[in-house]
């Protein structure tokens, strides 16, 4: 898939239709305070949340403040009579005894659980193995019709373990016309690769993990994919999906590499080339999983701001609230509080809904402020309602997504994730002149943010989406002190407990871009039109068929 470039014309100072001019909604921006939002921030982001996790004590807590606070600013119940939507999921936690044996050429290797590999099962069973399989370097696992790429290309996976690399082509080459040169496909994201291992009948697969391609270091995968893992649950329990999931350590890839006699730099640079072939490995793999299965329910919060003309159409907000919960098994602090990651995105959505019911004159269209849950285990939450919608599909206009706001303070650009993809680019643009900061495509394409958050389960069913970051130019700072904040924040505080509420944080930032994202949903909210994903998107024709439908 190539990505759609979008050149901007002009109509950088438009000024926004039905709002230029606005007294309330001038006055209604002013509801959006820093007071108000560090106060939920703080409290969401405590300790006494024990971290959120999914079907926890920490849920309890915190969807009960949720429906608290949005009952408190007014709104209405967004599902029915009730501020939740039920998910239905299941945990399943492996034991971390597991170790991962490498066996062949005389010797076999043994790997520890955690430090140098991670293993889990998405099929809701007591226990799972794979035992003596062959293991196959696939490359980069990927099927893709359009690009002429097949790494399976005259392989049969049937029973082996298929080993392959983080990110896609384009990142390793950097080369434009290979897939979307720096910017991450879904072709490079680690579900996509396990989704087509399973396609290919595949017994096991591994991911190798290296931290510029995967934009985030192993201590990352280390907390992201152990303990408990969430999924939702198909009518076989899974049954479809690959035994063994996982990923390897960049040493420990090496190590098995060079076992198989192989030279990894070679490998590489074979599977960065069209025409590829998978590589055996002459070395079988063995691990055995033992798990804790816990079926649960967890919960979606809804609220809604009904319209007063067009109220059977909606704008959507969404933010996942939840996060990774206690780790009894951290020496230390073991709660991930997730503040920034995300409290912030979270505690918006309370202020947005407050902005919208200050409104002397009601928005034609309704609000729906929707704070999603497992997220981090998989965009699950928000999966589940794009399969179960609340609210028709084909009368939802667009949907604004907030993940992890700025806690820097003011900056003078502002990025979009998936820059050229949808007409709602050009609402954000004009917004954003108001402010005088300019928008541009986001500064990580390769760290595939797009297919990352819970934007992309709606846009998989063709919804229009618009997910922004906070940008990279601070007004004070500049972009190279921004840049050295984020990479050590990636490094050393991203799903990590260290995430907690920083009084020095600078949330005025953040209360610019809610001020934004409000003035977005308040122009769409007073139209009648429906903005549409630009031609040469993956989604413009889902979203086509159904409004043809309507």
């Amino acid at each position: 898939m190539k990505a759609f470039r979008m050149v901007v014309v002009g109509g950088l100072a438009s000024v926004l239709a039905g709002c230029g001019g606005d007294a309330q909604l001038e006055a209604a921006l002013d509801t959006i305070t820093v007071e108000e939002l560090t106060a939920d921030v703080q409290v969401l982001s405590s300790d006494a949340f024990e971290g959120r996790a999914p079907a926890s004590a920490g849920e309890d807590s915190t969807i009960n403040y949720m429906r608290a606070r949005f009952e408190a600013v007014g709104t209405q119940p967004g599902n029915g009579d009730s501020y939740f939507q039920e998910v239905p999921l299941v945990s399943i936690t492996a034991d971390p005894g597991a170790s991962l044996q490498v066996s062949g050429r005389g010797r076999t290797m043994r790997f520890e659980y955690a430090d140098e590999f991670v293993a889990w099962t998405k099929r809701v069973v007591d226990t799972e193995q794979i035992r003596n399989s062959e293991l196959v370097f696939v490359g980069y696992g990927i099927v893709a019709p359009e690009n002429d790429w097949n790494d399976y290309e005259g392989l049969d996976v049937t029973g082996k373990t298929v080993v392959m690399l983080v990110n896609d082509p384009g990142f390793a080459t950097q080369d434009p016309d290979v897939f979307n040169g720096n910017t991450m496909t879904y072709y490079g994201r680690w579900t996509y690769k396990f989704e087509e291992a399973a396609r290919q009948g595949a017994a096991g697969a591994f991911v190798i993990h290296e931290t510029a391609p995967a934009s985030y270091p192993w201590a990352t995968v280390r907390n992201s994919w152990t303990g408990p893992q969430f999924a939702l649950v198909d009518e076989d329990n899974n049954m479809g999906r690959v035994a063994v999931e996982g990923w390897l350590s960049s040493e420990t890839a090496g190590s098995i590499v060079e076992r198989a006699g192989l030279d990894y730099d070679s490998l590489k640079a074979a599977a960065e080339q069209q025409g590829f072939r998978a590589v055996p490995m002459g070395l079988t793999a063995s691990v055995s999983l033992s798990n804790t299965v816990v079926r649960s329910i967890s919960n979606n919060v809804m609220a809604l701001v009904p319209g007063a003309g067009r109220a059977d159409e909606y704008i959507v907000f969404t933010s996942h609230w939840d996060h990774f919960g206690l780790n009894p098994s951290l020496e230390g602090d073991q709660i991930f509080n997730g503040a920034m990651d995300n409290a912030t995105g979270t505690s918006g959505l309370v202020e947005l809904a407050q902005a919208f019911l200050s409104l002397e004159e009601r928005q034609s269209r309704s609000i729906v402020l929707m704070a999603v849950t497992a997220e981090e285990q998989g965009l699950l939450g928000s999966a589940y309602y794009a399969a179960n919608p609340v609210y028709p599909l084909e009368k939802t206009v667009a949907v604004i997504n907030m993940d992890a706001l700025n806690i820097l303070g003011p900056m003078n650009d502002i990025s979009i994730v998936g820059y050229g993809n949808s007409e709602l680019d050009q609402y954000l643009i004009e917004a954003a002149a108001h402010q005088e900061r300019v928008v541009n495509p986001e500064s990580r394409p390769e760290a595939g943010s797009y297919y990352r958050s819970d934007h992309f389960s709606m846009a998989k069913v063709g919804v229009p989406a618009l997910y922004a970051n906070p940008g990279v130019d601070h007004v004070e700072h500049g972009a190279e002190w921004t840049k050295e904040w984020r990479d050590s924040y990636s490094a050393n505080h991203y799903h990590q407990p260290s995430d907690e509420y920083d009084p020095n944080w600078d949330l005025a930032g953040a209360i610019d871009d809610l001020r934004l994202y409000f003035r977005v949903a308040y122009r769409l909210a007073n139209e009648t039109t429906f903005p549409n994903w630009n031609e040469g998107t993956e989604f413009k024709a889902i979203r086509d068929a159904m409004m043809a439908g309507r």
